[in-house]
């Protein structure tokens, strides 16, 4: 079939490179403009249009599906759209100009987390299965009837980095094998069922770590944040992201948000039992032990959220 494949960041790209590998002709490839990134903010064109020259396909940038990328795509005769986290919304007519419409890549098991995050969203409630669905697009959010599925037992202490690669890679096996369906005639549709749940976009406050919460929520809500927008304390008002995180298996009983070193270990109290800090980032300085950044506090009785 002749595809149209629209995406933007590094998971859309084992998606995109399995299907440049296939049978099919990937026609067009859509994503959003180069973006400013870093410190120095230099424009950068996203993982996905890096990918499709290094495939010597054609690219097109843009952050809107306007009439103009709609003719433009109407004028290459694609059997199929494919979009995989682009970043942008696929409405009428661009919806029904593919012959076979238009079909997603999305990570979770729907009609859970519908949405923009929807692995972050996964982890920060403490769900320990998740995985990825290939879905017929339609006008409603992450509603239309799922081709195929895999699903993923999520790791310890994994983060949404970790979880997210994973599932880029594994979705992406699963995406060929539907358009594959798709070509042959025999895909099965089958309608989502169940109470939707939706993975709204992540905040920098969704990082703060509450240290009055169980350790287990606690331990969620890192791995969820992690890398971004980052799980974070405040010591002294002053944040310190928490860069890794894990059980304290300890006997030591603290009150939450106090901290005390145990030999190599700086552990923190929660609800319930103690974590161990393993990595921090001070507030204008490097990642460091947390061990380090123990040692060089002032005070004698230091305790993080305040």
């Amino acid at each position: 079939m002749r595809l149209v494949f629209a995406g933007t960041p590094d998971a859309a790209v084992p998606s995109l490179q399995v299907l440049a590998a296939s049978a099919h002709d990937v026609v067009d490839v859509i994503t959003r403009t180069d973006a400013p990134v870093g410190r120095k903010r230099v424009l950068t064109p996203s993982p996905v249009a890096t990918a499709a020259e290094q495939l010597g396909l054609t690219v097109h940038r843009t952050d809107r599906l306007d009439d103009a990328a709609t003719a433009r795509i109407e004028a290459l005769r694609p059997d199929l759209g494919v979009i995989v986290a682009y970043g942008g919304l696929v409405r009428e007519p661009l919806l029904s100009t593919p012959r076979h419409g238009w079909i997603n890549l999305h990570f979770s098991l729907l009609p859970a987390w519908r949405g923009a995050a929807p692995v972050q969203r996964a982890l920060m409630a403490g769900e320990r299965e998740t995985g990825a669905d290939v879905f017929q697009l339609v006008a409603g959010l992450d509603a239309g009837d799922v081709l195929g599925q895999v699903r993923y037992r999520v790791p310890p202490l994994a983060t949404a980095d970790r979880v997210l690669t994973d599932l880029a890679h594994e979705g992406a096996g699963l995406l060929l094998r539907v358009v594959d369906e798709i070509a042959a005639g025999t895909a099965v549709a089958v309608a989502q069922t169940g109470e939707p749940s939706y993975a709204h976009k992540l905040t920098a406050e969704d990082g703060r770590l509450d240290w009055t919460a169980s350790a287990e929520e606690i331990v969620a809500r890192w791995q969820g944040t992690t890398p971004e927008p980052g799980a974070f304390t405040t010591l002294d008002s002053q944040r310190v992201k928490v860069l890794e995180l894990r059980p304290g298996e300890t006997a030591v009983t603290l009150r939450p948000g106090a901290l005390v070193g145990e030999g190599r270990r700086v552990l923190v109290g929660t609800a319930t039992e103690p974590l161990e800090i393993v990595r921090v980032q001070p507030a204008g300085r490097g990642a460091m032990s947390a061990a380090d950044w123990f040692r060089g506090l002032r005070t004698t009785d230091p305790a993080v959220g305040s």
